[in-house]
């Protein structure tokens, strides 16, 4: 069983950067995914890997500016987020599952998460 843990997060001015870190206890499995939740609002997934080929995948709301990646001696995925908005203010969250053959940003998709970590943009 995998575990995730996520660090990063803090407060953050608009325009500004952040890269938020996933470390997990095993190797990774074939898709590793950033998902985020604001309060009264559904998970959006927003971005994911696929790590047969490091291949990445973003929603459109947050295409542009940002940026997954991964350091395999280290276990860890990153995601890096620039040019910070009011509205990227969530907690996110990585995720991952053993059983996916294809990636896809639907939580269901997903059994493995994380604790969150909170980003929060203000000035």
């Amino acid at each position: 069983q995998v575990q995730l843990v996520e660090s990063g997060g803090g407060l953050v001015q608009p325009g500004g950067s952040v890269r938020l870190s996933c470390a997990a206890s095993t190797l990774p499995y074939y898709c590793v995914s950033w998902f985020r939740q604001t309060p009264g609002k559904e998970r959006e997934g927003i971005a994911l890997m696929v790590t047969s080929d490091d291949s990445t995948h973003y929603a459109d709301s947050v295409k542009g500016r940002f940026t997954m990646s991964r350091d395999n001696a280290k276990n860890t995925v990153y995601l890096q987020i620039d040019s910070l908005k009011p509205e990227d203010t969530a907690v996110y969250y990585c995720a991952t599952d053993p059983r996916l053959r294809y990636c896809s940003l639907s939580e269901n998709d997903y059994n493995y998460w994380g604790q969150g970590t909170q980003v929060t943009v203000s000035s």
